[in-house]
């Protein structure tokens, strides 16, 4: 029932430097970048055009060339084709594809163009039609003919959706002072800021540093190791027991003189 063809036009944002993942997008922008074998921006358009918009709006800028000769090779990579060469001419013949039945427009939108910049130079692209747009990073599973849907019973200008995003930083499932878990930090986890702002207390004693939690099952904590270099850093213990963590950073111990050699 999505393949269904609809007519509003899907623009996706394409233009940035990508720098937070400059590894890769120091040779092609990042909606490009592929994952499974195919680009980012692939799949955001494959999942559009599973609920049958399938007219697409390229906002390009940096490496705005790898986009145009991708989708340009796209054709001749998904079909079977005979190259003719026996009459002098270059002819190629299409026997079959497994093309999408898309249609896709690539503009440059400039280098250092914000947002609202690259919208504005395409919009003669879609005149006064309304129409969605994504940044071609966003994957995302979205069922976009209730966003539809919803975005028309308003009748507001717009609508904007938002998803909670787990974090990626590891957790410790602790009870009794026993790790029980270790697994990704979820939406569950979060803790409210002035919870944060009454868990933790410091105490000093001698070479011990104890990190005291309040009653969390799950947390993370960080601390500086002391500037003073008569402390043993390559040697630290740590142990977690009733609730506290307990961390010991030896000192060096003195080295004793070596004998003295008198010579007459």
């Amino acid at each position: 029932m999505f393949n269904k063809i609809k007519t509003m036009k899907v623009v996706l944002l394409a233009g940035g430097f990508g720098s937070r993942i400059s590894e890769e997008s120091q040779f092609k922008p990042k909606p490009m970048i592929e994952i499974g074998g195919m680009p980012i921006l692939w799949h955001i358009m494959k999942e559009y055009a599973y609920y049958g918009y399938t007219e697409f709006i390229v906002c390009a800028g940096y490496k705005q060339e790898y986009i145009k000769e991708w989708f340009s090779n796209y054709f001749l990579h998904n079909s079977d084709v005979t190259f003719d060469y026996s009459h002098g001419k270059n002819e190629m013949i299409v026997h079959q594809t497994n093309m999408e039945p898309w249609k896709v427009t690539i503009v440059d939108t400039g280098y250092n163009t914000m947002t609202g910049g690259r919208i504005k130079r395409i919009q003669k692209y879609i005149a006064d039609e309304p129409f969605m747009l994504t940044y071609g990073d966003g994957v995302c599973d979205v069922e976009i003919d209730k966003l539809v849907r919803f975005h028309k019973s308003h009748g507001k200008l717009a609508t904007l959706t938002a998803v909670k995003m787990t974090q990626d930083k590891g957790v410790l499932d602790i009870e009794g002072g026993a790790v029980k878990a270790f697994r990704e930090k979820n939406v569950s986890d979060e803790v409210k800021k002035e919870e944060l702002q009454e868990e933790k207390k410091e105490e000093k004693e001698g070479e011990k540093v104890v990190l005291q939690e309040r009653s969390r099952a799950s947390y993370c904590r960080q601390f500086q190791l002391p500037k003073d270099e008569g402390y043993d850093k390559e040697n630290i213990t740590a142990k977690f027991e009733n609730g506290v963590l307990e961390v010991k950073i030896p000192k060096i111990e003195p080295q004793k003189n070596a004998s003295k050699i008198e010579i007459k």
